[in-house]
């Protein structure tokens, strides 16, 4: 099995990408995100999940282990291969799924193609209580951008109703709809006071 390669991009198709390792093409389908990151000539390094089904072998590129994690978790889910996985984390990307899984939005996740709305359903209620257990930052990109690194006050907000016994993906959902409400500038102890109204709903 492969679970790494590192070479150069030969060429970026529409899903996949050729990657030179050493003299030897390697196709390595991508999503959309990582597709963004690469250049032709460039060089990549990237998680590799190798899938084999009737004797084919493919192999499926990630930027990030986040990625990779979402990825694997998508298709545990009946009716997501890995077609449909890439498909939703092209729609949605990682940053942003565990945020939609946590606060229920499967409106999101059918924006990809090849996810109905029952599947849409399906996906969201079967991962939804592990949503907190791949290591992404559900914060909104503009704010990842403006903010210096640790701690901000959604993260802390999540934290602090774990830290009362609540489920790490009912803190994530309560937050989420807290801070929609609330707005990009919202303070800790009013995400907290809001997102404990939204779990007592």
């Amino acid at each position: 099995m492969i679970g790494k390669l590192t070479g150069k991009v030969d060429t970026v198709g529409i899903d996949n990408i050729i990657l030179d390792v050493g003299g030897v093409g390697y196709v390595v389908a991508c999503s959309t995100p990582t597709l963004a990151r690469l250049q032709p000539g460039g060089p990549a390094s990237l998680l590799i999940e190798t899938r084999v089904r009737d004797e084919i072998m493919a192999l499926y590129g990630f930027f990030d282990a986040a990625e990779r994690d979402w990825f694997k978790l998508l298709t545990t889910v009946q009716g997501v291969g890995a077609k449909v996985g890439l498909s939703i984390l092209s729609a949605v990307p990682a940053e942003r799924l565990q945020l939609a899984i946590a606060s229920g939005d499967k409106a999101s996740v059918q924006r990809a193609d090849g996810v109905g709305a029952k599947l849409a359903l399906r996906i969201v209620a079967e991962l939804k209580d592990k949503a907190g257990t791949i290591g992404v930052s559900f914060e909104p990109i503009a704010r990842l951008a403006s903010e210096p690194a640790g701690n901000t006050p959604t993260s802390d907000a999540v934290s602090a109703l774990v830290n009362l016994g609540y489920a790490r993906a009912d803190a994530y959902g309560a937050v989420a709809a807290a801070a929609k409400k609330l707005g990009d500038e919202a303070k800790l102890p009013d995400l907290i006071r809001v997102g404990l109204k939204e779990l007592a709903a």
